[in-house]
């Protein structure tokens, strides 16, 4: 019997040999179709939904039969039962091979359509390259002075005082080329002291990369390593995605499937070559010329990019594989790259603060050293950095994936048709929203003629309907639903209470009560990790609240400070910085000099563990009220038991 099947997915077209047994998840996977799972295949997230094609498929030549997949779950069966347009659907984590398959990926299911913007700002950045291009012309071979090709050349380059050794994956094609050019090259030196390129004599433009390597999105910016010059930038999202929407969800897949992290660093290498290819090509220049690569991200992307197991850092006590400023050829990581492309990670911080944060800090570093600064790069795992008369500490804290739409009912990542401002009236209710991907506000005519539904709402969404809800007394101070505000607007789902926030027929959007708790707790365990580095530093205020990353460019400054997610915080205060980090990386990129800078820096930054601080569970208790709110704690009703008589 064989136990390898057929699995054709549509409208891909991609085929996959799975095993019996394996999830259509699993396969999907490995076939690199991008079906959503934020929960990395662990039945929790409940957005993995397929259709199972039966019949004859002679564009596949395969034959699907019901009984080719395995039977319908619990879970699934709960599910079906809550929402009736899930009948006749499967969820991928929950569905096993058990024959040939032809699977169908609603669009609703396709990571796909994320929406990605991670443009970096007009920036002006100083200039000190650790390429030179050299002019030099080699003297003629005779037979009475036959110098090697590497010896001429590096005599040439002593004589303009540069001392510099020549690399051995240039000596294949180095004679052809003197040959080809009669001894006149131009040649580029790394670090004055390394020959890592030749090119006929002549104006070349060199160019470098700096890379930010999110857990949702991967940004691309390319500059001329001369003047500086942004010539091309590009995102695409993370394909680790398909692996778990967290890092916690991949660092588990890593645990529970033998070769996951091989898995992890493949799809990241492998999308960043392709960008990488992409740019050269519209920049019509040759890989040779793309000599130096600056990347950042959190630690756990930064192990899994190197290959090295992220295991340790989901587990207490976070232990780093290495913490310093790392240099590695392409050649030695196998890319598909110019062999002396030299690709550059910055220093992390800790466990738990990533090299991300590091090129956040180093592109706000002015600022931090003069004045008290708080420094917020807010996602699934917050990264917090506060600078007081020239002491910088840093932490992070654990506020979960709420805040980028996961764990909430209606939530959605950042995709065209998510709804990302809510605006609610105090005294009729009456809400209005905007979508990703449409300027008009719903109740504008322009939002009519786009014909653009709401598919669910996102992280900068749901803050903002949640201090709508407060300011209008629709939640209390303790974060509990006031149903008697209006009564028609709130409905029962199992045990659930949800407030019917958008009714759009066939999809209406809701907000759950436990919606509320999820942004509770992950702005109370922000706002707490923000109050142990204030503790630390006897801080209490901030002349500067910075906003760093691609969701903080997205939040209102103004529902930023009611929700009381940075304690003390005012609007006026809060600043978006767009994606520092990339800003960062960029720098260091550009100037060596700021790369000397950050490695400095992070030496002199205190860490400290939330998860070891006696003080974290009292402030997180202070910080999960919604102060806002016109509503004090709604009293519950206490049922007093009698004693059982004995």
């Amino acid at each position: 019997m064989d136990d390898n099947y057929q699995v054709c997915f549509t409208p891909s077209g991609r085929q996959f040999k799975g095993e019996f047994g394996d999830t259509l998840l699993q396969v999907a996977q490995d076939a690199g179709v991008a079906i959503r799972s934020l929960c990395g295949g662990y039945g929790q997230c409940h957005q993995c939904w397929i259709e199972v094609s039966e019949g004859e498929h002679s564009k596949f030549g395969v034959k699907c039969d019901p009984e080719n997949v395995s039977a319908v779950t619990r879970l699934e069966k709960q599910l079906i039962q809550d929402n009736p347009t899930y009948k006749g659907k499967r969820l991928a984590c929950q569905s096993c091979i058990q024959g040939d398959l032809v699977i169908d990926v609603p669009e609703d299911s396709q990571e796909h359509k994320a929406y990605i913007s991670k443009k970096n700002a007009a920036q002006t950045y100083s200039i000190s390259s650790s390429i030179s291009l050299i002019d030099c012309t080699l003297d003629e071979a005779t037979l009475d002075e036959n110098p090697s090709a590497s010896e001429n050349l590096i005599a040439q380059l002593t004589k303009q005082g540069v001392k510099a050794n020549i690399d051995f994956n240039l000596l294949r094609d180095l004679q052809p080329l003197i040959h080809e050019c009669k001894g006149n090259l131009t040649v580029a030196v790394r670090d004055s002291s390394q020959i890592v390129a030749a090119y006929p004599k002549g104006t070349h433009q060199i160019l470098g990369a700096a890379i930010d390597i999110g857990s949702t999105t991967l940004a691309l910016y390319v500059y001329d390593l001369k003047n500086g010059k942004l010539v091309y930038e590009s995102s695409a999202m993370n394909p680790q995605i398909r692996f778990g929407e967290d890092l916690m969800s991949r660092v588990s897949y890593v645990m529970m499937n033998k070769g996951g992290d091989e898995k992890l660093t493949a799809a990241v290498r492998g999308k960043i070559t392709e960008m990488l290819h992409e740019a050269c090509e519209n920049l019509e220049t040759e890989w040779d010329k793309l000599l130096e690569v600056v990347l950042v991200g959190n630690p756990i992307m930064h192990h899994i990019f190197f290959g090295i197991s992220p295991v340790e850092l989901g587990q207490a006590p976070f232990t780093l594989s290495i913490r310093s400023w790392l240099d590695v050829d392409a050649k030695d990581l196998g890319f598909d790259l110019y062999p002396k492309t030299r690709l550059s990670f910055l220093p992390l911080i800790a466990g738990h603060v990533g090299a991300d944060t590091a090129a956040a800090y180093l592109s706000q570093m002015d600022t931090m050293h003069t004045e008290t600064t708080l420094l917020v790069d807010i996602g699934t795992n917050a990264e917090i950095m506060l600078s007081k008369e020239g002491k910088v500490y840093a932490t992070s804290s654990p506020t979960g994936p709420a805040f980028e739409g996961a764990e909430i009912s209606s939530g959605v990542r950042a995709t065209y048709g998510a709804i990302e401002r809510v605006r609610i009236d105090k005294d009729s209710l009456k809400v209005r929203f905007k979508v990703i991907g449409c300027d008009a506000w719903s109740d504008e005519p322009d939002y009519e003629l786009v014909q653009m539904k709401a598919v669910g709402i996102c992280g900068s969404g749901i803050i903002e309907a949640i201090v709508a809800f407060a300011e209008a007394g629709i939640i209390d101070q303790s974060g509990l639903f006031v149903e008697s505000i209006a009564p028609e607007l709130f409905s029962k789902k199992g045990n659930t209470t949800r407030f019917l926030l958008v009714d759009q027929g066939d999809k209406s959007i809701y907000i759950e009560q436990v919606d509320i708790r999820s942004i509770q707790l992950a702005k109370a365990a922000l706002s707490a990790g923000v109050s142990i580095l204030m503790d630390y530093l006897d801080c209490d205020h901030f002349d500067k609240i910075l906003l760093a990353g691609a969701f903080g460019a997205h939040l209102d400054a103004r529902y930023v400070a009611l929700l009381d997610i940075i304690p003390t915080s005012t609007a006026e205060k809060i600043e978006s910085v767009g994606n520092a980090a990339g800003i960062g990386a960029s720098a260091a990129l550009l100037d060596v000099n700021k790369k000397l800078a950050i490695i400095e820096a992070v030496d002199k930054v205190v860490k400290i563990e939330t998860a070891t601080e006696p003080r974290f569970q009292e402030f997180f208790v202070d910080a999960m009220k919604f102060s806002v709110s016109p509503v004090k704690q709604q009293q519950t009703k206490k049922v007093r038991r009698r004693k059982r008589a004995s």
